[in-house]
Formats: structure tokens, C-alpha cells, sequence
């Protein structure tokens, strides 16, 4: 039986700023660090990058933030040579509270949005009848503990509770062989649902104060969204055969394996960070709208995905006790092939470059973080609707933090 990813095609006009769906800027310092974290994060947005890191927290540490994407994607389809752009901006906010025990044990909590976007294609779009403008965000409330059997070990486990909200709208041609063929109309439609999950990390001190190991598992996400699809538009002699009706999406958002290492000569001064990310994109074999009332208007899109690896790498150099600077690279590919590549879900081969400077005072501190996210140029060779993607973001993370 084919899975299938209905959710994706909500994630229209490339997904914010990495490969395929997730957003992967969670935190100020590994926004500029080039989104590591696996080995390197030792405070309380472990719970996002490696749940283990939380047991670096001293006592508590309360971290609240967002990033600001800023997306310019253009597509240029073959039959016309003349590119149609969007420009949407998301927001997606985060939020992580982390209390140390004792010296073997931490707790936490932390909410983030894993998943979403904003879209919203010209209503001239060539591509209109698959994506004129779509809303998604995934709510991931993430509990963790994280657990120290000997000082250089640190193991971590958190329990997912995922809320989605999904909306959508795009235009619909009357088929044949109506007398109002060829007349248009909308639907919008909006869904929501929870799923479950978890994930697991571990950290280990290879060499004390200078090498540090890191793995991160998190788990595949089912969720079966229910929800409303409303039409509009349609001229009188159609308009019955529209009815507004429920509508359901199943989603299988896909699991990824982190692998990171980090590396601190000078006297704790420089960090070096590397890591590589497995994503399970194969897990998005088609997309499907399933309408209760009138099933026949059910399209499957055929996706194909593919797994993917991404690598980064980041570093930090503490200029004093007090500021430290930033900076990373990102090689992001897509996972879907040429022959299935759509307006409803445009992807393209990313370069990502940040930089970033974190300042504490007190109690408090501020990390900022930048990227300039390259969408590489993509081809399409997907029969219907053949061209060029390709494009540019921009990420703003801050972080505001608090550790008595």
C-alpha cells in the first residue's frame, strides 16, 4: 500500500529554508552555526538538536525565540519563458524551559513549529489550479529528560505531541463533459490533527574538553487530518455539483538521524562543529486530497521522493567571556526527482551561509543569527508543467535567554 503526504502540498513554493519541509533554525547559535547542534548544543535547545545536551544546563535555562523567513522564489515554465514569483514570510516561533535535578538528571520542555510555511502565487499563476496560496504550521510540544550514568556520557529521550493546522486554496477548471466546461471556480480547505512521536539522543566526551560525539533520532510522525473543504466561484448551472463537505489528509511526516561531532582547542575558546542529517523523504511516495462527497474529484500526484543526506558545519570563537561570534555552511540537496517536481511542492538543491554573534550579561543573553539561503537552479521535467526554479531566503533567528 502506498503512503501518502497530503500535508506537502500545503508547503508550497519552497518549503522556508530547507530541503523539502523541515525548518531547521530552532535557536539563535545554531542558526548561526550553520544549524549544527548535535554535539554542540548544551543548553536548553537541546530538546529540537540532541535531548541529551540539556544535561550542559547548570540549573535552569529558559530560552525564548523565533526566526524570520523571508522567502523570493521565481518559476519559470517552459511554455511561456516568463517567470511568476512570490515573496512570503514566516515566523515560526520557539520556546524551551530545561531544569537540572542534580548532577545526573535534567528535565524539560520545549515547543517549536518542525514544520510550515506561508505561499501565495499570483492569481494569474500558471501553476493556479495546483497552488494559489496555502498556510501550514506543525506545533511540536517535545517533554525530555536526559539522564548522566557517568560524567562524560549524557543520554536523552523526549515524547513528541504534534498539532498541525493546514489551509489551503487553488483554483478548479469544470471538466468535460459539463455544458459549463471550462468555467472556474475555488476550493479552500482547512484541516487540523495531532500525532505522536519521539526522540532520542545520546552525547559522549571522547576526549574531555576538547572532542565530543553526538547521535539524534527522531521518530515518524502519522497523522490523519480531518477537515472542511468549501467551493466557491462556480457559475449557477454547476455550482450543486461543488458541495462544500469534509475533507481528510493523511500525513506521514518523515523521521531523520542526526550524526554531529564537535571539537574545542584553545581553551574552550573555538568550538568546531560539524554534522550530517538523514532525512526518510521516501516516506512521500504521492499526495492525495480525499473528499467525503465527491470522491471523483480525488487527483493522487505522483512525488517519488527520495532519502537524502545534508551536511553542515559551523563554528564559534568566544572573542571574551561575553560575546562570541559565528559562523557556518550548509549543503541541503533536494529529495525529489526532476519528472515529479511541481509548483504544489517547488524544491531545489540549497546552499546556506551564516554567520551570528551571541552577547551575555548577567542572567541574560542574546543570540542572533543569519542565513542566506541559495536555492540553486532546479529543472523540471514534470509532464503538465515543465520549467525552472529557483531563488532565494533570508533567516533571521533570535533568542533571547535566561540562566540564573
Amino acid at each position: 500500500m502506498k503512503k501518502t503526504l497530503t500535508v506537502v502540498t500545503l508547503l508550497a513554493a519552497g518549503a522556508s529554508q530547507a530541503a523539502g519541509l523541515t525548518i531547521d533554525t530552532q535557536g539563535g547559535r545554531a542558526t548561526g552555526m550553520g544549524s549544527t547542534g548535535v554535539a554542540s548544543m548544551k543548553d536548553a535547545s537541546a530538546i529540537y538538536y540532541n535531548p541529551a545536551g540539556i544535561m550542559g544546563v547548570n540549573k535552569l535555562d529558559i530560552q525564548l525565540g523565533g526566526s524570520l523567513i523571508l522567502v523570493d522564489l521565481g518559476f519559470t515554465p517552459d511554455a511561456t519563458g516568463v517567470e511568476q514569483s512570490q515573496s512570503p514570510v514566516s515566523p515560526p516561533p520557539y520556546g524551551y524551559f530545561v531544569y537540572r535535578i542534580n548532577e545526573q538528571l535534567a528535565a524539560g520542555v520545549g515547543v517549536f513549529t518542525p514544520f510550515g510555511a506561508n505561499s501565495k502565487w499570483p492569481d494569474d499563476f500558471v501553476g493556479r489550479q495546483l497552488a494559489l496560496e496555502s498556510r501550514v504550521a506543525t506545533y511540536d510540544i517535545n517533554p525530555t529528560l536526559a539522564f548522566a550514568p557517568v560524567k562524560w556520557l549524557r543520554l536523552g529521550v523526549g515524547f513528541q505531541a504534534v498539532y498541525g493546522t493546514i489551509n489551503v486554496r487553488k483554483q478548479i477548471v469544470v471538466p468535460p463533459p459539463s455544458p459549463a466546461a471550462g468555467a472556474t471556480g475555488q476550493v479552500e480547505l482547512a484541516t487540523n490533527d495531532w500525532g505522536f512521536g519521539y526522540n532520542a539522543g545520546v552525547q559522549a566526551d571522547v576526549m574531555p574538553g576538547l572532542l565530543t560525539l553526538g547521535a539524534h533520532f527522531r521518530s515518524g510522525i502519522a497523522m490523519s487530518t480531518q477537515g472542511n473543504a468549501d467551493f466557491s466561484g462556480f457559475p449557477d448551472p454547476v455550482a450543486p455539483s461543488f458541495p462544500d463537505q469534509p475533507v481528510s489528509l493523511d500525513v506521514d511526516l518523515p523521521a531523520s538521524l542526526g550524526l554531529g561531532v564537535s571539537f574545542t582547542p584553545l581553551n574552550e575558546k573555538l568550538t568546531l562543529t560539524a554534522d550530517v542529517n538523514w532525512v526518510r523523504w521516501s516516506t512521500i511516495e504521492q499526495l492525495l486530497f480525499e473528499l467525503e462527497t465527491t470522491p471523483q474529484f480525488n487527483q493522487p500526484s505522483v512525488k517519488n521522493w527520495e532519502n537524502r543526506w545534508n551536511v553542515r558545519v559551523g563554528g564559534e570563537y568566544k572573542v571574551t567571556d561575553a560575546l562570541a561570534v559565528r559562523a557556518g555552511f550548509v549543503y541541503d540537496p533536494t529529495p525529489s526527482p526532476e519528472d515529479t517536481l511541481a509548483p504544489d511542492l517547488p524544491d531545489a538543491d540549497r546552499l546556506k551561509i551564516s554567520v551570528g554573534a551571541g552577547y551575555a550579561f548577567s542572567a541574560f543573553r542574546v543570540d542572533a543569527g543569519y542565513q542566506l539561503v541559495l536555492l540553486q537552479e532546479q529543472r523540471s521535467t514534470f509532464p503538465p508543467l515543465p520549467g525552472t526554479y529557483n531563488g532565494m531566503a533570508h533567516v533571521i533567528g533570535l533568542t533571547l535567554g535566561y540562566s540564573p
